[in-house]
């Protein structure tokens, strides 16, 4: 752990201080190490300097346009090494929100994304990427059977 001091105008630390309180923050270090890892993360997106991410894309769509929802599934199952999983609500009679997790190469999320989005009848999308590290390593675990048996699956570190 470092330290650091920073100087901040009177105002500006007052506004600081009212803005963590009201997201619950219990100190002003905590708000500050929030913030940094979000522009870091950020400036890694922005520059292609983070090659791998995790996301999530919400939309929302009306499941009574035609063959909209065998289209959706299908663009996920042509690109099921990045879907992890899909989450479904109805909101209405009408409409539908999904939330799809992703986990990959930051481009190839990033096409998978703007290809759903694009879709006639897909509505209100929105993509967050969270750069990350993949590291797929074999390892021991503890199993429910306690076999303890060695396997090799992808952990997903957000970087920073």
């Amino acid at each position: 752990m470092q330290r650091f001091t920073i100087s901040l105008e009177a105002p500006l630390a007052e506004a600081f201080d009212g803005l963590i309180r009201s997201k619950g923050y219990r100190s002003r270090s905590e708000a500050i190490r929030d913030l940094l890892r979000q522009q870091l993360g950020t400036h890694q997106l922005q520059h292609d300097e983070a090659p791998y991410c995790i996301a999530t894309l919400s939309y929302i769509y009306n499941h009574h346009q035609r063959e909209l929802s065998e289209r959706l599934t299908a663009l996920q199952h042509r690109h099921h090494d990045l879907t992890l999983s899909t989450m479904h609500a109805h909101l209405d009679h009408d409409n539908c929100v999904e939330t799809v997790f992703l986990r990959g190469p930051t481009k190839a999320v990033r096409e998978f994304a703007d290809a759903l989005l694009a879709e006639r009848g897909v509505r209100h999308g929105q993509l967050n990427l969270v750069p990350a590290e993949l590291v797929q390593e074999p390892h021991q675990h503890q199993s429910a059977t306690g076999s303890g048996a060695i396997l090799t699956h992808v952990h997903s570190t957000p970087k920073t």
